[in-house]
């Protein structure tokens, strides 16, 4: 079920090992240029383009894309307890974890006069996406809203597809964990013309755009973001899942199977990797993993996930090449089942799971920390979903006359060196006894 790639007696540079990586890059070339179109057509013929896109992918015809309120108070009122409670307590780790991502304000003194100031600003106005194709995602509901609130924004339109089993409405599960966090401007749009509608806006809804759209989806939603960029920021492309496990011959295959499956199910394009020094671990896993997966409930999607070239058993001969090979992945999920995992050397990834008692499932849902993470190998240099994500550094100068005088001459220089004279100019202005601003003789006394 899952191929075998042996890099055992070979030296790599880092393109080579980068090189070996599997990913399913058809699929996401494909996805570019179809999310492109999507959101062009949004953008340029809105709710019509939206319902014909409904239609399509959804099965969802004549539904209420802006959701009234009495549809989130309903999903609320029949929510089953237990489903309610561990929202709540999602909310409240999520909650925890998120505000300890709001960096305090900072002044810094260069000297008598001299100051700047550090402050971090909320955007205005966000879009979140939440999934619902395959797989219905209330616990992506928490991890979007709840640090949007933390950073502060004041204004959150949230959008997920519309279920074509729920007459066109959103999934009550998802409906409610929205009521639970107070949103209130929801919207049944699903995929890469959901993106486009929140970045582009559709008046004909009351849908004004936003300032930064974040969630994740698929490969489609993943692309779309990438189209909108530069329009409106956007978080990291959470696209199609991945998990990548580093285990050494201490490992338990049972529990590294069920891991890999447990991602597997998410889609068929999801990723799943085990990369061990152990052969003999990697027959166990493979020997496991067939019945475990034949036995799940959705056994079809999972075997097509692990026989997809985005799937495989990784074989190296040594934990400083299988550390190389994971940060060469950058993969969204790593879990390190190790003697000694020393996860402080593995500095690629979007979250890092220590020890066979932290597995990806805990992250998903109550960890504390987000599961909305980049994917495709942005771990290289982008950052999972925060309080930060939403939130701006800003500097405030403020510098008094000697202040200024202390540093005029330095400005000047640079300045001439620069050729822009007019900047120094600008500050020689301030200390010429003409140019400052004389107090009326009619308002003295």
């Amino acid at each position: 079920m899952l191929r075998t790639i042996d890099l055992r007696g070979r030296t790599f540079t880092s393109a080579e090992l980068l090189a070996t990586v599997p990913r399913a890059t058809a699929a996401r070339e494909e996805a570019l240029a179809t999310a492109a179109r999507i959101v062009a057509d949004v953008a340029s013929r809105g709710e019509t383009a939206l319902r014909e896109q409904a239609e399509r992918f959804d099965g969802v015809t004549a539904h209420a894309i802006r959701v009234p309120a009495s549809h989130i108070d309903d999903a609320l009122a029949a929510l089953d307890a237990s489903v309610r409670s561990a929202l709540e307590e999602a909310i409240e780790r999520v909650r925890a974890a998120s505000a300890a991502q709001v960096p305090p304000p900072v002044m810094t003194e260069l000297g008598p006069g001299a100051r700047v100031s550090q402050r971090w600003q909320p955007v205005r106005r966000v879009g979140l996406y939440v999934p619902g194709g395959k797989a219905v995602y209330p616990s992506s509901v928490v991890m979007n809203v709840v640090p949007a609130q933390v950073a502060g924004v004041s204004e959150i339109a949230l959008a997920s597809p519309p279920q074509r089993d729920h007459d066109g409405r959103l999934h009550p599960v998802i409906l409610a964990a929205a009521g639970l966090l107070g949103v209130d401007e929801v919207y049944a749009m699903g995929g890469a013309g959901a993106i486009g509608a929140l970045a582009y806006g559709v008046p004909a809804l009351g849908l004004d755009p936003v300032d930064v759209v974040t969630g994740p989806g698929n490969n489609f939603v993943a692309a779309a973001k990438r189209a909108v960029a530069g329009r409106v920021g956007t978080d990291s492309e959470a696209g199609a899942t991945e998990i990548l496990i580093v285990a050494d011959d201490s490992a338990d295959p049972g529990l590294i199977a069920a891991d890999l499956i447990s991602q597997a199910e998410h889609d068929e394009q999801a990723s799943a990797v085990l990369v061990t020094t152990s052969q003999e671990l990697a027959e166990a896993v493979s020997s496991d993993i067939g019945p475990r997966a034949a036995a799940t409930r959705h056994a079809e999607r999972v075997a097509t996930a692990l026989a997809g070239p985005q799937s495989a058993i990784v074989l190296v001969d040594d934990l400083r090449v299988a550390t190389e090979f994971s940060n060469a992945y950058a993969p969204e999920h790593l879990e390190l089942h190790l003697r000694d995992p020393r996860p402080e050397e593995f500095v690629h990834a979007g979250a890092v799971f220590v020890g066979p008692d932290s597995p990806v499932s805990l992250g998903d849902y109550l960890a504390g920390s987000n599961h909305v993470l980049p994917t495709g190998g942005q771990a290289r240099y982008a950052a999972g979903l925060s309080a930060s994500t939403f939130l701006r550094p800003q500097q405030v100068i403020q510098y008094d006359r000697s202040a200024l005088a202390a540093v005029r001459d330095a400005i000047v220089t640079l300045a001439e060196a620069e050729a822009l004279p007019a900047h120094g100019e600008a500050v020689v202005a301030r200390f010429e006894a003409a140019s400052r601003v004389q107090p009326r003789a009619d308002l003295q006394a």
